[in-house]
């Protein structure tokens, strides 16, 4: 082993990622992609692919059970793994779930977090089809393997984008982190004083959209009724920012983004304004708003054209135009990543 030593926030997630995969090449004839996007793609028929992707929830660093239900824990996994099928525009069918838990959580803890799982295996149509179960010294931990499939020439990579495309956003931005400011708050004053009743009159929507999320699955099922086969596709779970550079990157173009066009809801807005943070910032850098973020040509323009669903908020250029967020003001300031980072 070096004895040089590189720390992991150099790299970033999706740094260490390509940098830990990169001597890693295929070797079976049914894998059509592996790393690299939201889900992996294997062949399963002459017309259809199947499509894996997996992901981990560890306490205290992606959750908080001082304000996060078990039973919500248990949907929200659910939720952000099928999130990642419909961000390659296909169908979930199947996850497993394992758990690493500690002697501190009783039976009757996970009964409630598989409530969760279950109510979400509902809602999605999915199957619990297997998992693990392990000890943990500290704290709990989640890992879900979700399973879809989707046919072959509606499949959507992440590098599909192309100079004058449309650049798409689904639902509104901002409400899970700002939601997340929250109940941050919450906690501190009940740190303070254990009797002070938390104050969340009013904030019922940004505190749904951090703790129990939805997988944009209409979605999928609107562009299939509108004949409309994205050019690019990412779900939203970092920020808008990271993930339009994610796009932008795996495509190799660059972009224009419109501050103005960015969906927001009210109550986000207000709320933002409470705690000073700019809305429009919460919107790019927030994450786990789990909405879907899609590049679409012009000619399919009139399609997705006033659906409510559905928000152009800029379009795409050459790369080496780079990528920018052009303000009110018509300001062309160069985008940047500065949302949720895992070894920061």
């Amino acid at each position: 082993m070096s004895e040089q030593r590189t720390e992991l926030e150099k790299l970033g997630e999706f740094g260490l990622i390509d940098h830990l995969t990169q001597n890693f090449t295929t070797k079976n004839k049914r894998t059509i992609l592996g790393v690299g996007d939201d889900a992996a793609v294997l062949a399963l028929s002459k017309n259809e692919s199947q499509l894996i992707s997996t992901d981990m929830l560890i306490e205290g660093v992606h959750f908080n059970l001082m304000y996060m239900p078990l039973k919500h824990l248990g949907y929200k996994a659910v939720a952000t793994n099928v999130s990642d099928i419909c961000a390659m525009n296909g169908i979930a069918e199947q996850i497993t779930v394992s758990i690493a838990v500690s002697n501190r959580f009783p039976v009757e803890a996970l009964e409630e977090l598989y409530d969760g799982i279950n109510t979400a295996c509902k809602h999605y149509n999915v199957d619990l089809i297997g998992g693990d179960t392990s000890s943990s010294l500290s704290g709990l931990t989640l890992s879900i393997t979700v399973l879809g499939r989707a046919e072959n020439d509606v499949i959507t990579y992440r590098t599909g984008a192309k100079q004058h495309d449309l650049v798409v956003v689904t639902g509104d931005l901002g409400a899970a982190y700002v939601g997340l400011q929250l109940l941050e708050r919450e906690k501190e004053v009940y740190n303070a004083n254990p009797n002070i009743q938390p104050d969340l009159d009013g904030h019922d929507y940004i505190i749904e959209r951090q703790l129990k999320p939805e997988a944009r699955v209409d979605i999928i099922k609107f562009l299939k009724d509108l004949g409309v086969i994205p050019t690019s596709m990412i779900d939203i779970s970092d920020g808008l920012a990271s993930e339009v550079l994610h796009l932008c990157k795996s495509s190799k173009v660059g972009c224009q983004i419109y501050d103005e066009k960015v969906p927001i809801d009210g109550q986000t807005s207000m709320t933002a304004i409470e705690f000073n943070l700019d809305p429009n910032t919460c919107a790019m850098n927030g994450g786990e708003d789990y909405e879907l973020l899609f590049t679409i040509s012009q000619s399919d323009y009139d399609k997705i054209k006033g659906n409510p669903h559905m928000t152009v908020i800029g379009h795409i250029t050459d790369k080496k135009n780079g990528s920018y967020y052009v303000d009110k003001q018509g300001a062309a300031i160069e985008l940047k990543a500065q949302g949720w980072s895992h070894f920061d």
